[in-house]
């Protein structure tokens, strides 16, 4: 027993100057990265301001100026310009892409065209670094000539730079060495055989969470990142009504996305990757949301 209460004296003694170096260690990191994410961010601001030159020299314009980029919300940026201008959603797509594609703070964004007399959407589209993901319609139709204010907004989580990727890999290799010096004696509990959570059933529908698949009749069908996500709250609740506000919410809004058509058109897309059971389907309760019907 005096070995033993020993032994874990020791073990508290060194587990206290462990975690104080850890600390000390991620303070000296954090602060080392706080001036390189500033750098990022400047030069993002910079390339922002880059595309409302492009834009305004594709529509002619040579002399007019890109008024100051405005910082409107936390990772949401406002284009401005002096003077009236015209845009072709293809180029600006295509300019968007090639500039913030040389940003590392800027791998997810959505595009705003506003309209200056009510703010009012004339063009909007989301980029994402999963190309299928990403959602642009109304390409290679010219807009009137008219005032126009950019907005762009940058998913939160998009800002992760290299150094952050060190911080993480460091921290993975003293967590691991922590648990090398300190683990206990105690024998692991044995997980439950077969267990397998990333398999969800309903009907003759086997669907594969982790890996975004459909098994219908053995044949395999692919989902998107937001049809997954979409599928999963139906699967968890087969023939139950889901509110439409609730789909919205959990998967736009909570990443800060309003995109007022998503929805239907990915529960088009749903049905249609469903219809190979002709027992499943996705209908619409009118004034309330949308439900996963699975027949008998």
């Amino acid at each position: 027993m005096p070995d033993s209460r020993n032994l874990l004296s020791g073990k508290r003694k060194y587990l206290w100057i462990f975690i104080l170096l850890v600390t000390v260690f991620v303070i000296y990191l954090t602060l080392q990265m706080a001036g390189g994410d500033s750098f990022d961010i400047a030069r993002r601001e910079v390339l922002l301001r880059k595309i409302g030159d492009e834009l305004l020299t594709q529509s002619g314009d040579s002399k007019s100026r890109v008024l100051p980029v405005r910082k409107i919300a936390e990772n949401e940026y406002q284009i401005r310009f002096e003077n009236e201008l015209t845009f072709q959603p293809d180029s600006l797509v295509n300019t968007t892409r090639r500039l913030l594609g040389q940003a590392p703070l800027a791998s997810d964004y959505i595009v705003n065209v506003l309209n200056c007399s009510d703010s009012s959407v004339a063009y909007g589209y989301a980029i994402s670094h999963n190309k299928k993901n990403d959602i642009v319609a109304c390409k290679g139709r010219v807009q009137p000539r008219r005032c126009y204010m950019i907005n762009v907004r940058f998913k939160p989580s998009g800002i992760i730079t290299a150094r952050k990727g060190y911080l993480l890999g460091s921290l993975t290799l003293l967590a691991f060495a922590g648990f090398v010096v300190f683990r206990s004696f105690k024998p692991r509990k044995a997980r439950p055989a077969h267990q397998n959570t990333g398999i969800v059933t309903f009907g003759s529908v086997s669907f594969n969470t982790e890996e975004r698949q459909l098994v219908i009749h053995k044949n395999t069908i692919d989902l998107t990142d937001t049809e997954a996500r979409l599928l999963l709250i139906f699967a968890l609740s087969p023939n139950q009504t889901i509110e439409r506000s609730r789909l919205q919410k959990e998967i736009w809004e909570d990443e800060g996305v309003i995109v007022g058509r998503s929805l239907d058109m990915f529960i088009s897309k749903l049905r249609k990757k469903l219809e190979p059971d002709p027992k499943i389907n996705i209908v619409v309760v009118r004034g309330k949301g949308y439900r996963l019907e699975i027949s008998d």
